[in-house]
């Protein structure tokens, strides 16, 4: 009879062959390239296709046809569509996304200025998701059908239909106006004062964390609970190995891959509601850098911060499918690229 360790030795030599994991790594690539491009020329087209005029509004209403016409040209707006977006991605790739049409000032620098909050909240978020989630979807999961099990179905209930805002607002009232303890404002670098990052930054981390911890500890319990059925796990207990092994050595490793997925589908949503988030906190973030733009109609500027997190979000969907190539050989076996 096949022993336990045998059977997870052979399972763990399946997802280390180097055979197949570059090529579908390779798969996981060439599918974030071809959603890069698309989406590059879809932010490129709306911004386009929006109609701001940059010479009407920087020159003002006593602006002549000529001065107009020598502002386009100047910022290249007198070429046709794809030579302007082809410019434009090249340049990108390169790091140049353009300057501000108000300010001069080059997209990429005030992108640099602004993007380390963004990260910073959303780093953190993402770490308190996964542990809170983590914990609870374990501890639902070895305790199925219980008390406990429904307790946290029902606070995963709960917490996934609570928008962010509204958590964010809760806890400026209590931790902020009521006991004092946290700012309700503002942000310090991580670089600067570790302690005081730590006090500006966890009350928003926390607001974004609590959906995605939802998400984490649903799709871990339901992935565990099934896991903890299987016979190996049966005969793992038959045979005397420690309870936390089997779990936390063996089964858990096999369940994570929807939690990881589930994760993975969290990042667009914490950068999404950091836009409101941002404003309540009044943090200096990508989002609120965005949204200044917007109202100024400052279209270069727009497109960059776009383009960021879109590459942002690339980054971390490549990582997770990655993570699910090295824990799933079944994920592997399929090319684990469409999300």
């Amino acid at each position: 009879m096949t022993t336990l360790a045998a059977r997870l030795t052979r399972t763990r030599g399946k997802a280390v062959r180097p055979a197949r994991l570059p090529r579908s790594l390779g798969r996981v690539l060439a599918t974030a390239g071809t959603v890069f491009l698309l989406s590059s020329a879809l932010t490129f087209g709306l911004g386009a296709l929006s109609g701001a005029n940059p010479a009407a509004a920087v020159l003002g209403e006593t602006a002549t046809p000529a001065d107009i016409a020598r502002m386009n040209h100047q910022f290249g707006l007198d070429r046709p569509l794809w030579e302007q977006y082809l410019s434009w991605l090249g340049h990108a790739f390169t790091g140049d996304l353009g300057r501000s049409w108000f300010t001069t000032v080059p997209v990429a620098t005030s992108i640099r200025q602004a993007i380390p909050v963004d990260l910073s909240i959303a780093g953190l978020a993402l770490l308190i998701a996964v542990v809170l989630g983590g914990a609870a979807g374990v501890a639902a999961a070895l305790r199925a059908g219980g008390r406990l099990d429904r307790a946290v179905t029902a606070l995963c209930a709960l917490l996934g239909t609570l928008p962010g805002f509204v958590v964010a607002i809760v806890l400026v009232t209590v931790f902020s106006l009521k006991l004092g303890w946290l700012p309700s404002g503002g942000y310090v670098p991580l670089d600067m004062d570790p302690a005081q990052w730590l006090r500006y930054t966890v009350m928003p981390a926390f607001a974004l964390s609590l959906e995605a911890a939802a998400a984490i500890a649903r799709q871990l319990r339901t992935s565990l609970v099934g896991t903890l059925r299987e016979n190996y796990v049966t005969g793992a207990v038959m045979r005397g190995l420690p309870a936390r092994r089997v779990v936390f050595g063996h089964a858990l490793r096999n369940a994570a891959g929807p939690a990881l997925t589930a994760l993975g589908m969290s990042v667009p949503m914490l950068l999404g509601g950091a836009v409101v988030t941002q404003q309540i906190f009044a943090l200096p973030g990508l989002a609120q850098l965005t949204l200044q733009s917007a109202e100024q109609h400052d279209i270069p500027v727009i497109q960059g911060t776009l383009l960021v997190t879109i590459a942002v979000v690339l980054v971390v969907n490549v990582a997770v499918n990655a993570a699910l190539l090295a824990l799933n050989p079944a994920a592997r076996r399929r090319g684990v690229t469409r999300r």
